[in-house]
């Protein structure tokens, strides 16, 4: 079964009941670098770390799919998730006032939801 992490609570209730979903009340670079972990020890990516076109510091909800399977170290993965760590820990966090978090997270989840709808389907 697939690994979803995430940081968004709307995104674990969503999945809990199809996927594996490591779930994580932190941030979006935390999130980041729990996946860049996995995929060292043998995941692969399965969605873009940074989706969406939305930079790192105007949400901070993340929700990415990985394989469940360990494997071979997949270089390309690593490459990504390298990478987009790199990224975000680039942008300064913002303050994002509590009212628009909920959007926040529906945004990650149609994002994510999308993806596993398209690999499910």
């Amino acid at each position: 079964m697939d690994i979803l992490v995430t940081n968004n609570p709307k995104a674990e209730t969503q999945f809990q009941d199809v996927l594996t979903v490591e779930y994580s009340e932190t941030s979006l670079v935390d999130v980041l670098i729990r996946v860049r972990n996995l995929v060292h020890s043998g995941h692969t990516l399965l969605t873009h770390p940074l989706t969406g076109g939305i930079k790192p510091n105007d949400t901070p909800y993340k929700s990415v799919l990985i394989s469940g399977e360990y494997g071979e170290i997949d270089g390309q993965s690593i490459r990504i998730i390298e990478e987009c760590v790199l990224i975000a820990q680039g942008y300064q966090p913002r303050s994002i006032p509590e009212r628009y978090l909920p959007d926040l997270q529906i945004v990650d989840l149609s994002l994510i939801k999308s993806a596993i709808n398209g690999r499910y389907s």
